[in-house]
């Protein structure tokens, strides 16, 4: 079973930070609230716990996996970025919004989609979210707390520890969220192209 961390929605105490940190280090996942939904996290760099994640949410080989990163000079390390798409990634975030970007050869080839090369990046607009990659000191991979069959993601800490507290290692309970997921913009053709409306506002 997982722990079930109660933590403060805009001033999250450090020693919990500091265990959910210890605990995505050492390979275990994580369930944490963002300004759009609730998100399942791992170390950027554990193939083990990516498949995990997988399994649970019995994710396709083509799934567009996405990294939570704390701003914008850690895009810059794990994506090719235009001046143009720069200026519109630093006007739209911390937000709302997943950009999909050439990936840089920083960037696990296991995170990148296998055809396009591409990895989804954004930076999340929720004080735990942020505190939480700042205790991390790097970017996260993360996907939303969606499970198979369900048409909308999973809300309430409780619920997510009921139906998956025996399969994630930490579940930080930040109060409710909401079910609206980010907007995915594709930065990687000649002009931006939304890919999915979500939460935050585009065109």
């Amino acid at each position: 079973m997982s722990q079930f961390l109660s933590i403060h929605p805009t001033h999250p105490q450090q020693r919990l930070l500091a265990r959910a940190v210890e605990i995505v280090a050492a390979g275990g996942l994580v369930v944490y609230p963002t300004e759009t939904t609730y998100a399942l996290g791992c170390h950027i760099g554990d193939k083990a716990a990516l498949d995990r994640i997988r399994q649970i949410r019995r994710l396709e080989d083509n799934h567009h996996f996405t990294l939570a990163c704390r701003d914008l000079s850690e895009i810059a390390v794990y994506a090719r970025v235009s001046n143009s798409n720069f200026r519109l990634i630093k006007q739209l975030t911390p937000g709302p919004y997943t950009f999909l970007l050439p990936a840089t050869r920083e960037t696990p080839r296991r995170l990148v989609h296998p055809k396009r090369k591409t990895i989804g990046l954004r930076v999340p607009d929720h004080p735990i979210a942020q505190a939480l990659l700042g205790a991390l000191g790097e970017p996260m991979m993360t996907t939303t707390m969606r499970l198979p069959g369900d048409a909308l993601p999973l809300t309430d800490p409780e619920e997510i520890r009921d139906r998956v507290g025996a399969a994630v290692d930490v579940i930080l309970d930040g109060g409710t969220c909401g079910v609206l997921p980010t907007t995915v913009i594709d930065l990687t053709g000649d002009a931006p192209e939304l890919v999915r409306p979500g939460l935050g506002e585009f065109g």
